[in-house]
């Protein structure tokens, strides 16, 4: 079977935009398929259910926003931008429900609403902007790094610059109203979020902590609880780590997550209680993973290694979690966003 898959990068060397690439399941090979849409920085990247792709752009050296694309047989034609002064965001989610498009934008601690017209183009609705600090460096103000749906529909603002958790309710027009916070160790630096099967827990990583932290939510007032916290890197490791994505298996058994500057994939065992056992460290084979995924059948994982400019295949063992290295060699130029579109 073909899996065809896209590649967001930044473009600050050799990248020249969006890459598509292929997965044969049958061969275990992945090999990279062309351009789909010369763009500068689409560092992360979305798909919609009416195969419209929305991707972070930067537009100049003072502008950045959001750009929406039709995506047919792996070729994007671009159909709008919303744009605003300043870098681009970090982070682009899609709501079907309501038509919506979220961002994230770190640099400027803001969260965006933008609303999808029957063309597919973006309108900016709404925008809300955090304050806060930490005692990090890297906390120097609000960093938001995150915007997706919780499974009740609420909005999830990640701030690692502020080591907290924000919960938005969102009307039908995209209007967001604030719901509840979480604050985590002061350090934890929280970056992004899944959601287990049962929509009541959430496994949460600490960018700057190299942690991951097991989190109960409440559907009824939309709060978070955290319960327990594991480090994704070993005990003796003094280097410097910055954990980045992390993706949990659709029968919610086992977690993964990127290590940059270990540069492994940590993986998780999920236990009943949803604490966390550590089961395998293994190398992406290049250097800075920030971003990776599982195919549809979840027999695979794709890592893209940003500084050394590759992409690395997994098999991924469903009943034990564990992953085996297939292929190491193959080249996506600075990527950053791993995203399979099928």
């Amino acid at each position: 079977m073909q899996e065809p898959l896209l590649f967001g990068t930044y473009t600050k060397k050799t990248s020249q935009g969006i890459y598509a690439g292929t997965l044969d399941t049958t061969e275990k090979t992945l090999t990279m398929t062309g351009l789909v849409a010369k763009t500068a920085n689409p560092t992360y990247l979305a798909l919609s259910a009416k195969n419209r792709l929305y991707s972070v752009v930067k537009a100049s050296d003072d502008e950045g926003g959001v750009a929406a694309w039709q995506l047919t047989d792996q070729t994007a034609t671009r159909l709008n931008e919303v744009i605003a002064p300043g870098t681009p965001p970090a982070y682009v989610a899609v709501d079907e429900a309501r038509q919506l498009v979220y961002s994230a934008n770190y640099h400027k601690g803001t969260a965006s609403v933008m609303h999808i017209a029957t063309n597919g183009e973006l309108t900016l609705v709404d925008q809300i902007k955090h304050t806060g600090n930490g005692p990090r460096p890297e906390q120097d103000g609000s960093h938001i790094h995150y915007t997706d749906l919780t499974p009740d529909n609420r909005l999830v603002a990640i701030d690692l610059g502020s080591d907290t958790v924000y919960v938005y309710n969102v009307s039908a027009a995209g209007k967001l109203s604030a719901q509840s916070t979480l604050k985590l160790a002061p350090g934890f630096g929280p970056r992004h979020l899944v959601f287990a099967p049962d929509g009541r827990h959430a496994f949460l990583v600490g960018e700057l902590s190299s942690n991951v932290a097991t989190l109960a939510y409440d559907p009824a007032n939309g709060r978070f609880k955290q319960l327990a916290v594991v480090t994704t890197i070993p005990a003796d490791y003094t280097a410097h780590n910055g954990a980045a994505a992390i993706r949990l298996s659709h029968d919610g058994r086992f977690l993964y997550v990127s290590n940059r500057g270990y540069n492994s994939l940590a993986v998780f065992q999920v236990q009943a209680d949803f604490k966390l056992t550590l089961i395998q460290q293994i190398s992406t084979e290049g250097d800075f993973p920030r971003d990776f995924a599982l195919d549809p059948t979840e027999a695979f994982v794709v890592a893209v290694n940003q500084n050394t400019d590759n992409a690395t295949l997994y098999a991924r063992d469903l009943k034990t979690g564990q992953l085996t290295l297939l292929q190491k060699d193959v080249t996506v130029p600075e990527g950053v966003c791993v995203l399979f579109s099928k």
